[in-house]
């Protein structure tokens, strides 16, 4: 078999452009999507990941919020920062950027997120609601792996999927969303340690 370079910039340009003609149609009801975004300190991954994201929220018309926070924050104010997004009725979905700095309990941050606006499919009901194929917001990375995976024409549907790596943000999530019944899935996974 020859190997097949599947375009990562293509599909995406393509995704895009849906969104947006979704996001207008939203947009004629009165309902402007928005994504919030809350980054601890100043990693500098972290803090291009997150510009990235409001530059792709902005050409796609989704109403974006970052909320900056000091490194030394609070575990106290850094909750009331998230109970602050959890109830803002402009802010549909967020995320707290990870990873935090040490001091703060990351565990009890995203147990805090509302499920229902739990972007990164991070909160533990909705990692139990991915294990057994309900509906949830997917997981980015392991979600856009499915996406140029069945774009390209590469339905792993009754294939063999090898998965290298098993971090609770793509392995794990990215074996789940294989293996489910339905499109995108259907496959036998294997699970390799990095």
């Amino acid at each position: 078999m020859t190997a097949k370079l599947i375009d990562g910039n293509a599909i995406a340009a393509e995704i895009r452009e849906e969104i947006s003609a979704k996001t207008r149609i939203l947009q004629e009801k009165g309902i402007i999507p928005g994504l919030g975004v809350i980054l601890v300190g100043d990693d500098p991954a972290s803090q291009t990941y997150v510009r990235m994201k409001g530059k792709a929220c902005q050409k796609i018309g989704l109403h974006s919020v970052t909320q900056k926070l000091s490194s030394d924050i609070t575990q106290k104010e850094l909750m009331d920062w998230v109970d602050k997004f959890n109830s803002d009725p402009k802010i549909h979905g967020f995320l707290v950027q990870l990873p935090l700095p040490g001091h703060l309990d990351e565990g009890a941050v995203i147990e805090s997120i509302n499920p229902d606006k739990d972007v990164d499919c991070f909160h533990p009901i909705n990692v139990g609601k991915m294990t057994i194929g309900e509906e949830v917001f997917a997981p980015c990375t392991p979600a856009g792996i499915i996406e140029l995976l069945m774009r390209s024409g590469n339905d792993p549907s009754g294939k063999h999927a090898v998965i290298v790596g098993r971090s609770n943000i793509v392995g794990k999530p990215l074996s789940l969303l294989l293996s489910r019944k339905g499109a995108g899935g259907n496959a036998t996974v294997t699970i390799c340690h990095s």
